[in-house]
């Protein structure tokens, strides 16, 4: 399902727009630094989803740019029919930053969809922004021009959040094979979760604040959804599920609201709390990403927050578009990787079936899985969430200031090596200091997690039932 929240630059306490959030997915996960690529002329990618999907398609190739951009994403290894690796999104060296979210289409809409359906998948369209748009607007652009022109594989309807220091864009992608997408312009006053993705009322013609196709209107009155004179356009009562907006939407933007409307207005700890909180983020919730939507004449320098798994019971650590590596333990690992239990790093099997052998690399193997380890302290802590929670949250919200009190001596560094000449040592500086960090908060986690495995046990709080605890939550 997936959480975005896009908080606009004249609610921020320092000035600049924040994006937020995480995907809902039970699958492996990692941190991966993407490097600029030149492609040759000519170059084609596959796109799409394969007959296995819950809406069935076809994969096709639709050309490659001749360059794409340096990015930061979080990847990970399963949606039934998609073809890993999969991304909701991150930031890229231009200041772009992507978050998909579902959002559901009207039912006869997803009855429609061809069987053989093609075109870029969701998580195409956020690699594809992440790699090529240089603003907000051009990815919004990038969307509408991919789907007119490729079509699009949904699983049931879609949205994504694109953000710039500038602005940022909702974009609604819709089932069907109707070429339906609709976008909504965020500005510097917005505060704005998505969970689903929503759009309500837009004016009868395309505006500076809202985009879409040609036909999206004339679509819905040629089916019988629409009688224009009638009242207005509604989004999401016409093409969507019908519902307004859910109840944790208007919930967590309440929240903000009213941290906004402080005199120290909304900074870095609030967007941690608003992606950390249990009513909000539990084990579904995959990673956790805090975008600092910063204007800077160094890419090297953009920025964003990670946790390997929900926020609710892991830290968020800084981590640099000029970064040269992740470590390994953030890596891919083979625990939770869709098709590792049918695989071998045996080269002996490859003679007979090469699919039986793991892409992951058997040294990584070895180290230890970030993902693995915070999401057994977070069950761990969920077995006594009243008890426990509150002891384990303010160790990583202490340990995200000591963090933040940090970054901005470890930015000047950088930066003072970039405009010196050293670009290669602020890079070392970075990579150092992220990897570090993620190591310590890792470090930390493990005893945490075999004391709290003692205490339960010894108390007799482990829970051997098939009745999972876990705080409750409003989504």
């Amino acid at each position: 399902m997936s959480y975005g929240l896009y908080i606009g630059k004249n609610q921020s306490a320092t000035g600049h727009a924040w994006l937020a959030g995480y995907g809902d997915e039970p699958s492996s996960h990692w941190l991966e630094v993407v490097p600029r690529q030149q492609h040759e002329p000519g170059s084609r990618i596959t796109v799409g989803v394969t007959p296995a999907a819950a809406l069935p398609g076809v994969l096709s190739d639709i050309p490659q740019v001749r360059e794409t951009a340096r990015h930061l994403r979080v990847s990970y290894s399963h949606y039934l029919g998609v073809p890993a690796p999969i991304t909701n999104g991150g930031l890229n060296e231009h200041g772009v930053a992507v978050r998909d979210i579902w959002s559901s289409s009207r039912p006869e809409l997803v009855a429609m969809t061809p069987a053989d359906q093609k075109g870029p998948n969701y998580s195409d369209l956020a690699r594809l922004v992440l790699e090529r748009a240089r603003t907000a607007r051009e990815g919004v652009d990038l969307i509408g021009a991919l789907i007119r022109d490729h079509g699009y594989s949904c699983y049931g309807g879609n949205s994504h959040i694109i953000a710039d220091p500038d602005e940022a864009w909702v974009v609604i992608e819709f089932s069907g094979g109707l070429g339906l997408w609709v976008a909504e312009r965020l500005g510097p006053d917005s505060i704005r979760a998505s969970r689903p993705g929503y759009i309500g009322v837009i004016p009868a013609e395309p505006t500076d604040d809202f985009f879409f196709p040609s036909h999206f209107i004339e679509t819905a009155v040629r089916l019988g959804w629409y009688h224009p004179g009638h009242g207005p356009f509604d989004v999401n009562a016409v093409y969507g599920d019908g519902r307004g907006r859910w109840p944790g939407q208007v919930w967590v933007e309440e929240q903000m609201k009213r941290r906004a409307g402080r005199p120290e207005k909304i900074g870095l700890t609030d967007m941690i709390w608003a992606i950390s909180t249990e009513k909000l983020t539990g084990d579904t919730a995959g990673y956790g990403q805090i975008v600092p939507l910063v204007e800077t004449n160094h890419p090297e320098l953009r920025m964003m927050w990670h946790a390997p798994v929900g926020p609710v019971a892991a830290p968020l650590v800084p981590v640099f578009m000029g970064m040269t590596s992740v470590p390994p333990e953030y890596g891919m690992h083979r625990y939770l990787t869709e098709g590792e239990s049918a695989r071998f790093q045996d080269l002996r099997k490859a003679v007979a079936r090469p699919d039986a052998i793991s892409p992951v690399p058997q040294g990584i193997d070895i180290t230890r899985s970030a993902v693995q380890i915070f999401k057994q302290l977070m069950h761990a802590v969920f077995q006594d969430a009243e008890t426990l929670l509150p002891l384990i949250s303010a160790q990583w919200r202490s340990f995200e200031k000591s963090l933040a009190d940090d970054l901005p001596h470890v930015l000047r560094s950088a930066k003072i090596l970039i405009e010196a000449g050293e670009p290669d040592l602020a890079s070392r500086l970075l990579t150092d200091f992220s990897t570090t960090r993620l190591l310590t908060s890792l470090s930390a986690a493990e005893p945490m997690l075999r004391a709290l495995e003692a205490w339960l046990t010894m108390t007799g709080r482990l829970n051997l039932t098939n009745r999972h605890r876990a705080p409750e939550q409003i989504w």
